[in-house]
């Protein structure tokens, strides 16, 4: 319990003085005069309340990941806790606040058209293709996941792909009206929701006769059931990724940054979300740690449901919290990766209207974008589920790893502090390298090698950063000693 409360201060301070920290670096102008009010057209660019960001965001970024990520992740054990509070302050909000403010900046772009301002057109290229790969990988992920769920909890009355076809609908919809005339209606109810049912959540833990596991040495290791096929480093930096760091968190800043009325309330809705999301992933660890006993009783009865996190967290709900915990499991394990399966296609729409510069006003310019986006992630639909998920989360973590980057180069050319995101940059590109050459559905190699090879990568990653740098710095520095040898003449 101690390192629960313990956690959960830490991120809270995290968020007051790490936050602020950032807040500095990047130089918010209050007075400036931002894209809603510049650019609005009634679709996109709309000015929207900061509480009604906030939870629209914090459902946006949320969705499965900080509920089944942290039940997935709680399977290794309290090292959990360190990563997920670690990860939040030190990645999650550098990484949520720059790329939003940066969005923000740059006339509500995309963060592939952002990319591509700092790191040139072949990166915007290859982001481009990237992020949007990744995003109708989002899609096609919140479109089964919750319509198996929901077939379940229904008894299957219209089929599997009866509720896929419905949740298809709304998400059509979703991505194609004004954003103040659906989105921003109906998620900050789901939104409040899903808040209330981690609340219930750790209430229950306090009051019920709960012992959560403590973070010690002893068990600051791999508690899995194998832990030679599951190396904690890095599959549990992969694993959890909403709760601590993740690269679909920018794509959807810019949506965000649209609506943005001040530049001042970038910390609440970029800082604050993620804070907040990292505050759920601990609730959700602490309670599946919990529940079924001990971490070994939790990997015993993961391993019998295949690995369901669904399950289990319709499980722990409704035994934890009863009747409305219920109807809450509902609105929080179906409701929230639905809002986040929208708006990834609504994303896609604006990403694509950013590269063709196609006007977003009429209705019929909107639909002939996304049509092929729906079509292309009903296909995937196909695919093995687990297949499909195991790609996304590697992608999610390498898009935050490119972004990171960026923002390290922006910082950079600023003259200001950029080791904030330097050092996260540096670690997250060991993480996704040496993951992606051990993992199954990567080239799967011996760990030592891997690691190797991995470590030589990032070496040579962040090299080629100073070297960038120092670029910077000379161009920066040849005017001057013209005009220094000007007037000496």
């Amino acid at each position: 319990m101690i390192t629960l409360i313990l956690s959960i201060i830490v991120l809270i301070l995290g968020y007051y003085i790490y936050g602020s920290i950032l807040e500095k670096v990047f130089g918010v102008q209050a007075s400036q005069q931002t894209p809603a009010h510049r650019l609005a057209d009634g679709v996109d660019f709309v000015v929207l309340p900061t509480w009604k960001i906030f939870l629209i965001q914090f459902l946006n970024i949320a969705g499965l990941g900080p509920i089944f990520g942290a039940i997935a992740g709680a399977m290794y054990g309290p090292a959990a806790f360190l990563w997920i509070v670690l990860g939040s302050i030190f990645a999650g909000i550098v990484h949520d606040y720059f790329s939003g403010m940066l969005s923000l900046r740059h006339d509500g772009k995309s963060i592939s058209e952002v990319v591509g301002i700092y790191m040139g057109d072949g990166a915007q290229l290859v982001m481009r293709a990237f992020t949007i790969l990744l995003l109708i990988f989002v899609g096609t992920v919140f479109l089964v996941g919750p319509a198996k769920i929901i077939d379940g909890m229904t008894g299957s009355i219209f089929g599997l792909w009866g509720w896929v076809g419905i949740i298809l609908v709304y998400y059509i919809l979703s991505t194609l009206l004004p954003i103040d005339k659906f989105i921003s209606k109906l998620y900050p109810i789901f939104g409040i929701a899903m808040l209330l049912m981690a609340i219930g959540l750790i209430g229950a833990l306090f009051l019920g006769d709960y012992h959560i596991p403590e973070l010690t040495l002893s068990n600051m290791r791999n508690m899995t059931a194998n832990p030679e096929a599951t190396p904690l480093f890095p599959m549990l930096f992969v694993t959890i990724a909403c709760g601590a760091v993740s690269g679909f968190h920018s794509t959807q800043s810019p949506l965000m940054a649209r609506c943005m009325g001040n530049e001042r309330s970038g910390k609440v809705i970029f800082s604050g979300t993620m804070i907040t999301e990292g505050v759920v992933a601990l609730i959700w660890a602490a309670v599946s740690m919990t529940f079924f006993g001990s971490v070994e009783g939790l990997n015993t009865t993961m391993a019998a449901n295949n690995n369901n996190a669904a399950w289990a967290a319709n499980e722990i709900s409704v035994n934890m919290l009863g009747p409305f915990g219920g109807i809450l499991a509902l609105l929080g394990i179906v409701a929230a990766p639905i809002t986040s399966g929208d708006t990834a296609f609504r994303s896609a729409r604006l990403i694509l209207a950013d590269i063709f510069k196609l006007s977003q006003k009429n209705l019929l310019q909107r639909l002939w974008i996304s049509i092929p986006l729906f079509v292309i992630a009903f296909g995937l639909t196909q695919i093995d589920f687990a297949i499909i998920w195991r790609y996304f989360s590697w992608s999610n973590q390498t898009l935050a790893t490119i972004v990171l980057w960026t923002i390290t180069i922006y910082l950079s050319t600023q003259g200001t502090s950029y080791w904030v995101s330097l050092v996260p940059s540096v670690f997250m590109t060991m993480v996704c390298s040496s993951y992606i050459l051990i993992a199954p559905e990567g080239f799967h190699i011996a760990h030592t090698p891997a690691y190797i090879i991995s470590f030589t990568f990032t070496i040579l990653a962040t090299i080629f950063f100073f070297w960038i740098r120092f670029k910077q710095q000379k161009a920066n520095s040849a005017p001057i000693e013209i005009m220094q040898e000007e007037q000496q003449e």
